[in-house]
């Protein structure tokens, strides 16, 4: 049973914390990104919250890899969904964000349950499975290892068929869900009509001008949603960056709390959390 002090839902909804932090990974700069140690170093610097990727193996079980193939992180053109768990968990993972310019390390690629194994009670998780048909299994695996309050699930939330998909097989409040909603498109208020239907625990956000952060979290607020935002640099909207955070904290990462956002993953959790501290002191 997981402890009524350790829950997913309750850490949002806490009115008296500060952004959540998100680690993109784990903390990939200085251990091979979603391995066990990325993931232990993440929970050693008493972050928030840790991202995987997740895949499923030919033999059904589930692996941690963010790729289509094995080639940039441990040097194999295969697919993990053609291998089997074992065949999978004793491939030596190269350092960092892997590519031939970082070497192969002793960390092995890591299984599910080897990561519920060393997060539970400790990290929320952040999962991303790579395919939304697999999701529900996934679900029924963290329930079976009695974390499913303690880790969340994300999907597109673009459309009637994407709100039914969602209904029917996440089913929110089950486990925690995070909506990706996309102001900054042509169906726009669709998706954030769609949003504020389903009010799930968080939802992500991409924008073109900050007053739609703004107005939307105004919205969700009444609904019991928190907004979630990505500075990563290769998926940020415009200059919202966390290259751009690097250079002015206050004007990237302070405009999109003051904006509403909540929840922020980024690839610089240490520098976000001295933000944070800093400007919690001011």
């Amino acid at each position: 049973m997981t402890p009524a002090s350790f829950q997913y839902a309750d850490f949002v909804k806490n009115p008296k914390r500060s952004a959540g932090i998100v680690v993109h990974r784990g903390m990939w700069q200085s251990a091979p990104e979603n391995s066990l140690l990325a993931i232990e170093r993440a929970i050693e610097a008493r972050h928030n919250v840790v991202e995987i990727d997740v895949r499923r193996t030919a033999d059904g079980q589930f692996v941690l890899l963010h790729d289509d193939t094995l080639e940039r992180m441990a040097g194999l053109d295969k697919r993990p969904e053609e291998m089997t768990v074992g065949e999978l968990s004793s491939l030596r993972l190269r350092n960092r964000d892997g590519g031939a310019g970082n070497a192969l390390t002793q960390e092995k690629l890591p299984t599910l349950r080897e990561v519920f194994d060393i997060t539970r009670d400790r990290i929320f998780l952040h999962i991303d499975v790579k395919h939304r048909d697999v999701i529900p299994d996934v679900i029924d695996f963290a329930t079976e290892m009695g974390v499913d309050q303690q880790v969340d699930f994300w999907t597109e939330l673009k459309s009637e068929d994407d709100y039914g998909w969602i209904v029917a097989n996440i089913s929110p409040p089950r486990v925690p869900f995070i909506a990706k909603t996309r102001l900054n498109v042509p169906n726009g208020g669709t998706q954030r009509e769609l949003v504020l239907r389903m009010a799930p625990l968080i939802c992500e956000v991409y924008f073109d001008e900050l007053e739609q952060v703004a107005a939307l979290s105004a919205e969700c607020r009444q609904v019991g949603t928190a907004l979630w935002y990505n500075t990563l640099d290769p998926v940020a909207c415009g200059h919202w960056t966390d290259t751009e955070a690097l250079r002015n904290p206050e004007a990237i990462w302070g405009s999109l709390i003051d904006a509403g956002i909540s929840m922020i993953q980024t690839d610089y959790p240490n520098e976000l959390r001295s933000f944070l501290d800093c400007r919690g002191r001011a």
